[in-house]
């Protein structure tokens, strides 16, 4: 199965299946795009399945596929998948399956061009996920913009046209400078494969340029301190599906452009300038928390909630390498690059899940605002216990999915630093503070209207997408060790090309 072209079929079927949903029409749109959502799904299980996870070496990279395709550029169209990749394609499939049987009742105006929008849209995030050519990797990040653009501006808020621009503006500014980056290193490797750009002697002078190219193009997604503010806005305003996508999956790219980009091709600019990504990491996580405590909006709360969580994987990242550089201390790299991955993971099944609550909650009452809430566990208590679940992994409680990438991470940071650690630690005192103070407000309590009076509890689809979220993140909570063991010698193998100099 292994020689199958499985990497292709889960790009281009989701891609082709929308432009067949956009061609059905609003009757046919649900349940096709249900179908080829879930055929999807079912494609990444042999992925899974198929995928060897005790191979070791360059041999971590599985499912190859490379097809000339711009000859005189030296640009290939090639593929290939290791186990961070796995994970994040079945992710991606997992939760856009979610969000299209979300989205059944929730949408009316032209259903058939929305759930087109995500099909698509799925294919270019696993397109991110598994290319292996830069130049691919660039279509495909570009790609992305356009489907999300038209979902936030069509189907979002009042503002939708304002947190459109500005997501649009950020994102593809930032994109524009790892062009120019890619560009210089075609010019000195005369090709865009990544393994070679790897392996190109580059100056420290050179790097260092690069990183930071790299750096604000990858800082942007995640999205880090202090490139943030399109964020909330750009959640506020999109639709419930639009904004699950962004935080469970979108967000994730930042991340791994770090490990596949920015690290490997310049490794002693990174070593030079991990401090600064480190500080802005422990930013995000005080400061972001400390910002999400006085939001008024459900929304924007969860938005910020995002960003803080989110600076837990590039303080994983550039601390294990800072260990790797300077001490070599291979457990405590593995600790940090391991613990940033299965944040990643958790972060994506975490923050779609309470999305996905605040949805049901403005389908109902047409508000995001907390003070329009309060006392609705009386009329709808298997929401409230599912919320109640999602807020619990939102502050790392231990026997959710939450508690162990961030745990792994600390145990990291404290061998870099103890009193960095101490403050990557607060976050178990502010996301209980910022996450419990929005359950409690909104949850327990009399009722507080009528409004909340009349609210019905979740239907039986509503159950399956919160159950499903509700199902991963206890899984891993509980049993973390598919996850680790997918990914555990990809990321040995990464560990060892951060461990070279590439000065000439």
């Amino acid at each position: 199965m292994s020689t199958w072209p499985l990497l292709s079929l889960l790009i281009w079927l989701p891609i082709l299946g929308g432009f067949a949903v956009l061609a059905a029409g609003p009757r046919l749109s649900r349940p096709l795009a249900l179908a080829i959502s879930l055929l999807v799904l079912l494609v990444s299980v042999p992925l899974y399945l198929a995928y060897d996870a005790g191979a070791t070496g360059a041999a971590t990279m599985q499912f190859v596929e490379s097809h000339v395709w711009i000859d005189a550029i030296n640009a290939s169209y090639a593929l290939g998948a290791d186990g961070i990749s796995v994970a994040l394609i079945v992710l991606t499939a997992f939760v856009t399956v979610l969000v299209i049987v979300g989205a059944w009742g929730s949408i009316s105006h032209r259903p058939h061009q929305y759930l087109a929008a995500f099909l698509i849209l799925e294919g270019f995030m696993i397109g991110v996920f598994c290319a292996l050519d830069a130049l691919l990797f660039y279509v495909f990040f570009e790609g992305m913009l356009i489907p999300m653009f038209l979902i936030i501006g069509l189907w979002g808020g009042p503002n939708r046209v304002y947190a459109t621009l500005k997501f649009f503006l950020y994102t593809f500014l930032g994109s524009v400078l790892m062009l120019i980056g890619l560009v210089y290193l075609y010019l000195q490797a005369g090709t865009f494969d990544l393994a070679t750009l790897a392996q190109t002697p580059l100056s420290l002078s050179a790097q260092s340029w690069l990183f930071f190219a790299f750096l604000i193009a990858f800082a942007v997604k995640v999205p880090m301190f202090p490139v943030h503010t399109w964020l909330p806005d750009a959640h506020v305003e999109a639709p419930t599906g639009g904004s699950v996508i962004l935080a469970a999956i979108m967000l994730k790219i930042g991340g791994y452009g770090f490990l596949r980009f920015s690290l490997p091709i310049t490794p002693d600019a990174g070593h030079e300038w991990a401090w600064l990504v480190i500080a802005m990491s422990l930013i995000a996580i005080v400061y972001i928390s400390f910002v999400a405590l006085v939001q008024k909006d459900m929304k924007k709360l969860i938005a910020y909630s995002s960003i803080a969580h989110m600076g837990f994987v590039t303080l994983g990242i550039f601390v294990a390498f800072a260990l790797l550089r300077e001490n070599g201390n291979e457990n405590a790299t593995y600790l940090g690059l391991s613990g940033a991955m299965v944040q990643m993971i958790s972060h994506g099944f975490v923050s779609g899940a309470m999305f996905t609550c605040v949805g049901v909650l403005y389908d109902r009452m047409h508000s995001r605002m907390i003070v329009d809430y309060g006392g609705v566990a009386n009329v709808m208590p298997w929401f409230a216990a599912f919320m109640v679940l999602f807020a619990m992994a939102n502050t790392g409680l231990p026997g959710t999915s939450g508690f162990v990438g961030e745990f792994m991470v600390i145990l990291a940071t404290f061998q870099y630093n103890g009193w960095l650690a101490a403050l990557a630690a607060t976050t178990l005192i502010l996301a209980a503070a910022y996450t419990l103070w929005l359950v409690k407000r909104v949850l327990y309590g009399e009722v507080a209207n009528d409004n909340v009076a009349a609210l019905t509890d979740i239907n039986a689809r509503e159950a399956f997408v919160l159950g499903s979220f509700a199902f991963a993140v206890l899984l891993f909570g509980v049993w973390p060790a598919p996850l680790t063991t997918l990914m555990d010698n990809s990321v040995a193998q990464i560990a060892q090309l951060l461990l070279h100099s590439k000065l000439p």
